[in-house]
Order: structure tokens, then sequence, then C-alpha cells
């Protein structure tokens, strides 16, 4: 009898043992959530026009009935749309296309435009503004007017001049010191 109260007493040691050690480690989880939110580049390319009796610039429209040795009011720029300030560059893609049933071989060079090389560098089929564009803010005309020169023969009657213009931005945060340093441009241009 002395045996089983001595296992007893034994067992009974032992799982107060067991038992103060399981309540002396408390646990506890947590969970943290952070939100983190990415700042974003956005810009809006501006097509610009002066009206023929002057005034403030209105959104550019196609012109009709130009004749050589005219100018036309084009002014393009960059607005700077988004949170952060860019880096700003700009592709053009001149064309022109001949009437109906004219054939005959172009020469766009005809049609100028006057670039702003004050603040805008062309490098690598690009003009880059020279400064970041903070946000908000508009770059200076790239250009303001387009050229047709008076020697443009009768091939260019009833023809179409064309200019596209494709703007890319990317961050000025950790990207470089200048618009020359800037990585991360789009690779393709939006059409």
């Amino acid at each position: 009898m002395k045996k089983k109260i001595l296992v007893i007493a034994f067992i009974a040691v032992c799982l107060s043992i067991v038992a103060y050690s399981t309540t002396a480690f408390f646990s506890v989880d947590d969970t943290a959530t952070n939100v983190i939110t990415m700042g974003n580049i956005k810009i809006e390319l501006e097509e610009l026009a002066i009206p023929d009796d002057g005034g403030d610039p209105v959104p550019f429209s196609d012109v009709i009935d130009v004749l050589p040795g005219t100018n036309v009011s084009k002014i393009v720029q960059v607005k700077n749309t988004g949170n952060n300030s860019a880096w700003i560059r700009i592709s053009i893609d001149k064309a022109i296309e001949l009437a109906e049933g004219i054939n005959g071989e172009v020469d766009v060079a005809l049609v100028s435009l006057n670039v702003n090389t004050e603040n805008w560098t062309e490098l690598d089929g690009y003009y880059y503004y020279n400064t970041a564009l903070n946000a908000g803010e508009t770059t200076e005309p790239l250009f303001t007017t387009v050229s047709f020169a008076s020697n443009m023969g009768n091939i260019y009657q009833q023809s179409k001049a064309i200019i596209k213009v494709f703007a890319q931005a990317t961050q000025t945060a950790n990207n470089g010191e200048t618009v020359f340093e800037a990585a991360g441009w789009p690779a393709e241009q939006a059409e």
C-alpha cells in the first residue's frame, strides 16, 4: 500500500510540475498590416495653337489649305499631372502623304519645326527636357510653329503633312542626376 501511495504521490508531483510549467509560459500572436502606396508618374501631352486673330492659346485642331511659305501655330508641351517629379522626353514622327493619284518622292525636310534648343536637347531620336518637371508643372514648349517651305512644288498640292508627337516620362527619384542618366523609359511609344 505504501508503494501505491508513493507511486500516486510521484504521479501527482509530476503532473503538478507539468501543469506549473505549462501555465508559466504565455504566448501571444499578433498581425500588423502595413499599406505602402507607390507614387505615380502621369503626364499629359498638350497641343495648343494661337488663333489667327491672336489671343490666348486654344487646343490645336487640324489646319486645312496651307500654302507654301506659311507658318502654322502648333505649341507642343507636356504637363506633369502625377504626384511626383519626372524626367520628360518627346519623339516626333513627320510624314507627308501625297494626294490620291499623285506619285513622287517626298521631302519631309520641307516641313520644319522651330525647336526650342534652350530647354530641350536632341539625342538618339528624342528631345529631352533639360530639367526635372515637378508635379503640376508644364514644360516650356518643344516647338511653337510648323513651317512649310516656300519652294514646295506642285507635287504637294492637296497633300497632308502629319506630325505625330509622342511624350514619355520616368521618375526622377533615385533615377540619375540628369535626364540623360535616367533609366526606366517606356520601351514603346503609345499611339
